[in-house]
């Protein structure tokens, strides 16, 4: 079947594509770290970095059809965890509501509460896609390794990307098997075959894990992840790093 890769778009020519991934990510965690700390009040700062966060998504030449598709992924998970903030958060009432028994009451701190959460996740998210984007798997696990992240976490990384798609693949043969036995009956019995196959699927990961184990040891696998692409910081990584700073702190610093 056909997958969407997360760097499905790593290999267009830009000058954000051409930056060091390390200077991507070292970039990216600054965004992310002062998009989490800006005051929720402080909507001015929120729409400054959406117009930072939007200019580099133009000078990076993503399609924004594709962004924006990704970026609302985030909101059922955002929205799940932050929609009953309003309803318990204390302060002014905005309006009350009669849900079946209840009398439900929801106050304006907690609607700027649960705005700002949606705010913050959804310029953190864009900043990952961007990231993700316009550097490929294996450079951004490079960078990740020479900026000081344990190499077992590289390596889980990399195979579960790598191997997340092949088992679902084979989640999708056995689905089909199963469709073709005409899948009915009772609820008991449907639970029962999706337990089966849920099993089956952990069998035959576990098989799959030791054979490509037993294979990169055949042909030489010492732990270390190789790459032809050689990482240079060059001086447009050095005059990226110092305008994104002082994009980031300028704002707080004036409003």
């Amino acid at each position: 079947m056909k997958h969407s890769f997360i760097d499905e778009y790593s290999g267009l020519d830009s000058f954000i594509h051409r930056l060091d991934p390390r200077t991507k990510l070292i970039a990216s965690l600054a965004f992310i770290v002062m998009v989490v700390l800006t005051p929720a009040s402080n909507w001015l700062v929120f729409a400054f970095y959406f117009c930072v966060i939007v200019a580099l998504l133009i000078l990076s030449k993503l399609p924004p059809l594709y962004v924006l598709k990704r970026s609302l992924v985030i909101f059922p998970f955002v929205l799940m965890v932050a929609i009953f903030i309003p309803f318990f958060k204390e302060g002014e009432v905005a309006g009350s509501y009669n849900i079946w028994m209840w009398q439900v009451s929801v106050t304006y701190s907690g609607l700027l509460i649960l705005a700002n959460v949606v705010a913050k996740a959804w310029l953190c998210i864009l900043g990952l896609i961007l990231l993700s984007s316009t550097t490929k798997l294996a450079d951004l696990l490079k960078g990740l390794r020479q900026l000081g992240v344990p190499q077992v976490m590289i390596l889980i990384l990399s195979f579960m990307y790598r191997y997340i798609f092949v088992l679902e693949d084979e989640v999708m043969r056995m689905q089909q098997a199963r469709d073709s036995r005409s899948f009915g009956g009772g609820r008991l019995h449907q639970l029962k075959t999706i337990g089966s196959m849920v099993g089956t699927l952990f069998i035959r990961s576990y098989e799959r894990g030791e054979r490509i184990y037993a294979a990169m040891l055949s042909r030489g696998f010492d732990g270390q992840v190789r790459t032809l692409h050689k990482l240079s910081f060059r001086r447009a990584d050095a005059y990226f790093s110092a305008v994104l700073c002082l994009a980031l702190v300028l704002p707080c610093i004036i409003w």
